[in-house]
């Protein structure tokens, strides 16, 4: 973030004090671009080269997709200018690649885990002693229902954060997910059904899970 700003700054203070100061054939912006450019991608790399947490991954892939083409080089008071130097990204292709790899295999394993998290809450609430919860006066898992679409609607907007590409292909995983856990969750409340006729709240379950359905689809 400190390079980030400390290059936008210094370039903008290139482009409105410093260029008219030199002969066209200097090309006085280019150099500068290129070094602070080059400095900045080294380091980039540097990093990605490194071990990685997840966020940390997350916030580098934003940076080469999205920070620093669309936010940096965009910029109205340099856009003009940096679309003449022809910089590139911030690294390589080869380890840009690498990067989404891992993102996206601990993205769709996260997802993955918190789904069956929430299956196993709400099979462990049919247990109880609980009428379920209504939502707009019905009943409802709420906790099933909102809480698996966040999961993946939230995934997925993260991804598409860091670029379209990304986005798409997490969409593409998660959309494997999603039957998986829809069939163990129709497993499970199959079992509920034939094993717990005896349960005290034994119909507002089962309407509360028929509701969850409108939800999924």
């Amino acid at each position: 973030l400190h390079m980030g700003k400390t290059m936008k700054e210094d370039l903008t203070v290139v482009v409105k004090y410093i260029i008219q100061l030199y002969p066209p054939e200097f090309n006085v912006f280019g150099i500068y671009a290129e070094l602070y450019h080059n400095y900045f991608a080294s380091q980039a790399k540097k990093s990605a080269e490194s071990h990685l947490e997840d966020k940390d991954i997350y916030l580098l892939l934003s940076w080469v997709h999205n920070i620093y083409p669309k936010h940096m080089r965009k910029d109205h008071a340099l856009a003009k200018e940096l679309d003449k130097v022809k910089l590139g990204s911030l690294l390589p292709s080869s380890l840009s690649k690498e990067l989404e790899k891992k993102y996206l295999d601990s993205e769709e394993v996260t997802v993955k885990n918190s789904l069956s998290r929430c299956l196993d809450k709400e099979i462990q609430r049919w247990k109880e002693d609980k009428e379920p919860e209504k939502l707009n006066g019905h009943f409802q898992s709420e906790l099933l229902g909102i809480f698996v679409i966040q999961s993946i609607y939230s995934g997925q907007k993260r991804a598409q954060d860091i670029s379209e590409a990304v986005g798409e292909e997490l969409s593409q995983r998660l959309l494997k997910e999603l039957p998986a856990f829809l069939r163990s969750y129709r497993d499970a409340f199959e079992d509920f059904k034939e094993k717990s006729k005896k349960h005290r709240y034994y119909k507002p379950i089962l309407i509360a899970n028929i509701n969850n359905c409108w939800n999924f689809r």
